[in-house]
């Protein structure tokens, strides 16, 4: 929970779930990376995937890519800008896990 004040109080772009695991899936898997891969892997629709991407897109985290070797394809990829970001969130996460565990006493 301590996590998730933190990072909402630091004034970074809300992002749902989708678009956080969306955007961690491109960075943590190997590519390339395609709407219709994303969606499957992440059993959601493409629609859903090009709604977050369009998001993601706007704030600079990734971007798309036309494939040079058929204009068809349409690849994810990858910025500095959502690489700064994802190091900054693991940065909140790094903290909460130097905590005493918040639930501990909740029980007690």
């Amino acid at each position: 929970m301590s996590t998730l004040v933190d990072y909402v109080r630091s004034g970074e772009p809300d992002l749902t779930n989708r678009q956080m695991a969306l955007l961690m899936v491109v960075y943590l898997d190997p590519g390339p990376h395609t709407v219709r891969g994303l969606a499957r892997g992440l059993n959601v629709s493409k629609p859903v995937v090009t709604r977050a991407l369009n998001r993601l897109g706007g704030l600079g985290y990734l971007r798309r890519q036309r494939d040079d070797s058929d204009k068809r394809n349409i690849f994810v990829a990858r910025t500095p800008k959502g690489a700064a970001f994802l190091d900054e969130f693991g940065q909140f996460i790094g903290k909460g896990e130097q905590r005493p565990a918040l639930f501990q006493h909740a029980h007690a």
